[in-house]
């Protein structure tokens, strides 16, 4: 690290737990998030003042002014803008050494394994869409390709939060919390609503949760579902467990189902 960045990371590097080489784990890393709405623009903050050396993001959206009430990195004169475009602009505000990848496209198996398969290595992928079998679909590629995925989501008063690491043979992944064939009615914000800081909340957490797979601190939420309720403030925890016949983890790790 050169001086500049010893004294804009000098906070993290008086923690124990991170100090210069957990700093320098970061400086190198990569990163995907897919989806630059409220989750990943709050998540797309942290990683951005933390360090980050790459970060890649994949949404193929436009910013509208009904997303301005919670997708803090999108302004009234980028309206009509590309997201991705648009929070690639607000963490080069935040930290321009950061090094950005847009994907104005939707996240497709293909782009997200060639992400992966990229030389040097994405060390955590950061899931902050709101569709469930768009999450299968990247939950997929990231157990074929062992790479961890943080997964947040935010809906009216109440946010949940996840960590999937296949590379631990006793992790379960997405389809063993919430089974394909279990699809649930999909709802939305633009038909339900959301509380604004609560994608704050959660994306925030979803970028702790980053940084700690990067750096190798910290106890993942690996088996472990995270809710937060806005209203009463409170959070809670179910523990999950692996499901020894799951399509995808199980497959992943050469078991037989």
């Amino acid at each position: 690290m050169n001086d500049d960045e010893l004294l804009r990371y000098s906070r993290h590097i008086l923690l124990s737990e991170i100090g210069i080489e957990g700093q320098e784990k970061l400086l190198r890393s990569r990163v995907v998030i897919v989806g630059a709405g409220g989750l990943g623009c709050s998540a797309a903050a942290f990683l951005a003042s933390s360090g980050v050396g790459h970060v890649c993001l994949i949404d193929d959206d436009v910013v509208d002014l009904t997303n301005l009430q919670r997708q803090i990195a999108h302004t009234t004169s980028r309206v009509g803008q590309s997201k991705v475009s648009s929070l690639a602009d607000f963490i080069q505000s935040i930290n321009s050494n950061v090094c950005t990848h847009q994907y104005p496209q939707k996240c497709t198996s293909e782009l997200l394994g060639k992400l992966l398969s990229t030389d040097g290595g994405v060390q955590v992928v950061l899931d902050c869409t709101d569709n469930f079998k768009t999450r299968h679909m990247i939950n997929a590629v990231c157990a074929a390709h062992k790479t961890p995925l943080v997964s947040g989501s935010a809906l009216k008063m109440d946010g949940q939060l996840t960590c999937f690491d296949t590379r631990l043979d006793d992790s379960p992944c997405y389809a063993c919390l919430f089974p394909p064939e279990d699809a649930p009615v999909e709802d939305s914000c633009a038909t339900m609503g959301v509380f604004a800081p609560l994608v704050g909340i959660i994306g925030a957490a979803q970028a702790a949760q980053a940084l700690n797979f990067i750096m190798q601190t910290g106890q993942p939420l690996i088996g472990r579902l995270s809710l937060f309720n806005a209203t009463q403030f409170k959070w809670s925890e179910i523990i999950y467990k692996k499901n020894p016949n799951c399509s995808v983890c199980t497959e992943c790790a050469g078991l037989s189902k």
